[in-house]
């Protein structure tokens, strides 16, 4: 691992292609060195390359590493420890298999656990004490609009969103008050490569439907300028998340009690 001049690092995971490689774009015309990790090592150094380019003085750190094996999550985890200039860390490798539950691999489903879920928290574990002792740093957590609903077809995709809704929630609480802050980002459908191995065929989502990687990702940032803790890059009237959000605490609030509903009482 190199060190880097500037004081200001981004790391991105799954930054090959899509969303990820939007974000490292963006990064660097913001003035961050990079390290852009993904498995597709030929696809990061194309990336790195078009980067460095366009921004002159810019260093990319490229980190092939499969986050679905050990080895590789411990080569990232080292790095995120290690590396005293990372500023922001994009949560972002992700894996989508969309299909019925009963029809489908058991490795689809476990595959998915191990990168939306386990890859996932174990890389930011590795960040968050670096930031806490610094008392500064980003953490971009990239959920899913299905974090809140589910279909037929996405149990378990819609269940690893979920993880990642509720996991991010909870650490905006353990950091609240330090300088340390984290922005969930829940996109709708966005046109990514993701989509080519989940089993979705062309043309079954409506093309008006379908965000560019480019406008999702300049969304997200432009959120988390304002101070955004939750982001929906493509929800135009917030106060259905406000809404939502109101009802979700006050479900929660009725809960806590040791009687049993009256419905429930046996006559």
């Amino acid at each position: 691992m190199s060190e880097f001049r500037s004081k200001n690092v981004a790391v991105i995971t799954g930054a090959s292609s899509g969303i990820g490689a939007v974000y490292a774009e963006r990064l660097a015309a913001r003035g961050y060195d990079l390290v852009v990790v993904a498995r597709r090592v030929d696809r990061l150094r194309a990336l790195a390359d078009k980067i460095s380019t366009a921004n002159p003085g810019i260093q990319v750190e490229v980190v092939e590493a499969d986050l679905t094996t050990e080895s590789g999550l411990a080569r990232v985890e080292k790095i995120l420890a290690t590396q005293p200039n990372v500023h922001i860390f994009v949560n972002n490798a992700g894996l989508a298999r969309v299909s019925p539950l009963a029809k489908s691999a058991t490795s689809d489903s476990t595959t998915q656990i191990a990168l939306n879920i386990v890859a996932f928290t174990r890389l930011t574990r590795a960040i968050l004490p670096v930031f806490l002792s610094r008392n500064a740093g980003v953490i971009v957590n990239l959920a899913s609009a299905l974090a809140v609903h589910s279909l037929p077809v996405s149990s378990v995709y819609s269940g690893t969103k979920a993880y990642v809704l509720n996991f991010s929630r909870g650490l905006q609480q353990e950091v609240a008050g330090t300088g340390v802050k984290v922005q969930i980002v829940l996109p709708a459908t966005t046109a990514t490569e993701i989509w080519d191995g989940a089993g979705v065929s062309p043309g079954a989502v409506p093309p008006d439907t379908v965000m560019t990687t480019e406008n999702m990702v300049d969304a997200a940032l432009a959120g988390l300028d304002q101070g955004e803790t939750i982001t929906w890059p493509s929800l135009a009237d917030a106060s259905l998340w406000e809404k939502y959000d109101a009802a979700r605490t006050e479900l929660f609030v009725a809960t806590q009690t040791s009687k049993p509903a009256p419905r429930y009482k046996v006559e």
